[in-house]
């Protein structure tokens, strides 16, 4: 039967929604070109690799595999609740970041309703949206992709249901100060959920950031995203969480399927939690490193964006795409910024000290080679 035959239609409100693309996977390139060695700065991905602790936990419940996880997530729940000074009841863990989005929208949105995202940032708020078949949004940020406060409280109306703050922002690396994000929570209406992603919070080192928490603590509508992808280097697991108001977890959980974290994986990450040397180190090895790329952007007089997470944006002119290229076929991948309209921009994750340099270098001779033609 060929496909214009076919009488199963899907959802008109998917009719919006496209897959989403992830940074180019190492293998692929491998088989694409043949390479053997190829570095990967294009997914914001720990250069450390996974916290020991949590390897060694991972190791200890191998034997326990035949067992359903835990369905309530109770000893990782407990043991973020301590770290952070909250109740457990104030915590849902989820499949990666990306679920508890999606798990947002499921709960709080209908047909109709609007949610405000910013332009450019994370793709998979609209996913939620689109999904419940609501209505986006879209703010701009403003010069030097910063946060426009004025512009962000006029698109609110009576129909917005949930407004997406990511800071520091995906992928521009700037964030809200604490400041700001006070007098934005103070005169936003009550009805209206803030889904504050701080996934690269760890990363910030600027004294006025703010993580979301403490609005959290004060009771304001606001929903935390925290993930133990980046800084804790647990990607390949998909462990991420929720912190919110008892009432706003409640009915986040309504929506949740059962077992939606693997066993290995919560006890992966509640041992990371509690590895605060690998946080120590991960943190030392991304500030040098950004300041590693800021100075070579400098030498090559290319415009960045200077970034308080584990990626800097930079402008690579209108040979963006061509240079992305060639450096796909130096082994080397970054994310091209077309897939956020960004077709001048290039985001580059800080790798090692190592894997920056390599990169550094093979950028220089296609900026050079691009130069004299």
């Amino acid at each position: 039967m060929s496909e214009n035959n076919m009488e199963v239609r899907a959802r008109k409100t998917i009719q919006h929604i496209h897959p989403y693309t992830p940074g180019k996977p190492i293998w692929e390139l491998q088989n694409e070109l043949g390479l053997t060695k190829v570095i990967k700065l294009a997914s914001n991905e720990n250069p450390l690799g996974p916290s020991p602790k949590a390897l060694e936990a991972i190791h200890c419940s191998l034997a326990d595999i035949h067992r359903y996880p835990d369905a309530s997530t109770s000893n990782l729940r407990q043991a973020m609740a301590s770290k952070l000074d909250m109740k457990p009841e104030q915590f849902i863990v989820t499949n990666g970041g990306d679920e508890l989005i999606t798990l947002a929208c499921e709960a709080f949105l209908e047909p109709g309703d609007e949610m405000i995202v910013l332009t450019p940032s994370f793709s998979e708020y609209e996913f939620g949206a689109y999904l419940m078949g609501a209505t986006i949004v879209t703010v701009p940020l403003g010069e030097q992709f910063a946060f426009d406060m004025d512009a962000i409280i006029e698109a609110v109306t009576e129909r917005t249901k949930i407004l997406c703050l990511c800071s520091p922002n995906n992928p521009t690396g700037t964030y809200l100060s604490k400041s700001v994000l006070h007098h934005l929570l103070d005169v936003l209406p009550k009805h209206l959920l803030v889904l504050f992603d701080a996934a690269y919070s760890q990363y910030a080192t600027a004294e006025d950031y703010a993580d979301g928490l403490e609005f959290v603590r004060a009771g304001y509508p606001v929903l935390v995203l925290q993930t133990f992808s980046k800084i804790f280097g647990l990607a390949g697991l998909r462990v991420g969480y929720g912190v919110a108001p008892e009432v706003i977890i409640r009915q986040l959980l309504k929506v949740k399927e059962p077992f939606n974290v693997n066993a290995l994986a919560q006890a992966a990450a509640t041992a990371a939690l509690h590895d605060d040397e690998h946080l120590r180190l991960s943190l030392q090895v991304n500030t040098q490193g950004r300041e590693q790329l800021y100075r070579a952007f400098e030498e090559l007089r290319l415009p960045f964006i200077e970034s308080m997470s584990n990626f800097v944006l930079v402008e690579l002119g209108s040979n963006a795409k061509a240079i992305y290229e060639q450096l796909l076929h130096k082994g080397i991948i970054i994310r091209y910024g077309g897939t956020w309209n960004l077709p001048s921009h290039a985001r580059v994750s800080v790798g090692s000290e190592s894997e920056n340099a390599a990169f550094i270098q093979e950028l220089t001779e296609i900026l050079h080679r691009l130069a004299i033609r």
